[in-house]
């Protein structure tokens, strides 16, 4: 069975350049993802003005070629007022899906804001907007890196989609175990909303490392050493990553995930290829 054949197929994920030419790269990516037509694009969003500004920026464009786009809301740093001003400018640009997180409590900052956790913003936006958003939020199939443990990690994830979010979309992974394991507890908490694989594809190990170290994401350690034994060569990384990534992907699949949700990094090739490795 392929990505389009599940209930809610698959989705991309960008983040709002900050060059023209990451721009130009950006516009390029969403048209060759469009054609797979996939359910929606998100935008990514950072603590901050500027940042807030780009996402808004960054949606618009990316929302040109005809796809659903959910800009990323991030309550961390944020009084309802703020969040309040967005949701009705979100509104009126006939938006009508985001994703609601926490987000990360920038540093230097003293306070953390009116809403503290992604609960309490799925219920602002619940109360502020109705049903006018379909609201994603995240979940953490190997636990969130602050979380004191998975069972507590679990109660918080099950709070969120019973404070009103429609889907879960997970941080990234490589194990279909971790996956499969986190969605059962869920569904014992109570959870029935769809839970969506993050897929992250593997193209440069360096920076994968790094973004996995930061994020709490486990590579296993025989994907850590082939990627380690291939040094610089970028093409055996590339065909490695795409083959591992692709396995993972037909068995979330295989096993009932409700469709696949790619972290690009503004990149299409990547995913392009993997979507063309499934039966």
């Amino acid at each position: 069975m392929s990505a389009h054949e599940h209930p809610l197929g698959i989705s991309f994920e960008f983040f709002p350049p900050n060059t023209d030419a990451g721009r130009e790269k950006l516009m390029a990516a969403r048209d060759a993802l469009a054609e797979r037509k996939p359910r929606f694009f998100s935008v990514t969003y950072g603590a901050g003005g500027s940042t807030q500004a780009r996402t808004h920026e960054t949606v618009q464009r990316v929302r040109d070629g005809g796809i659903s786009t959910a800009p990323h809301l991030s309550c961390i740093g944020s009084e309802k007022a703020q969040v309040r001003e967005l949701l009705e400018r979100y509104r009126a640009d006939g938006i009508d899906s985001l994703v609601a997180l926490r987000g990360d409590l920038p540093s230097g900052m003293g306070g953390v804001g009116e809403l503290r956790y992604a609960n309490e913003l799925v219920e602002f936006i619940r109360a502020e907007t109705g049903d006018h958003f379909e609201i994603a939020v995240a979940a953490y199939p190997e636990a969130h890196p602050q979380a004191p443990s998975l069972e507590h990690d679990l109660q918080n994830f099950a709070r969120k989609m019973q404070a009103g979010a429609d889907l879960a979309i997970t941080q990234y992974f490589f194990s279909a175990e971790a996956y499969f394991h986190f969605a059962e507890r869920a569904r014992a908490l109570g959870v029935d909303q769809p839970i969506v694989p993050g897929i992250m594809p593997i193209t440069n190990y360096t920076k994968l490392a790094r973004f996995s170290d930061a994020c709490g994401a486990e590579i296993p350690r025989w994907i850590r050493k082939q990627l380690e034994a291939y040094g610089d060569d970028s093409e055996s990384i590339q065909a490695f990553g795409e083959e591992v990534v692709s396995r993972l992907c037909q068995r979330l699949l295989d096993g009932g995930a409700p469709g696949l949700h790619f972290y690009t990094l503004n990149q299409a090739t990547p995913a392009l290829r993997i979507l063309d490795n499934l039966a």
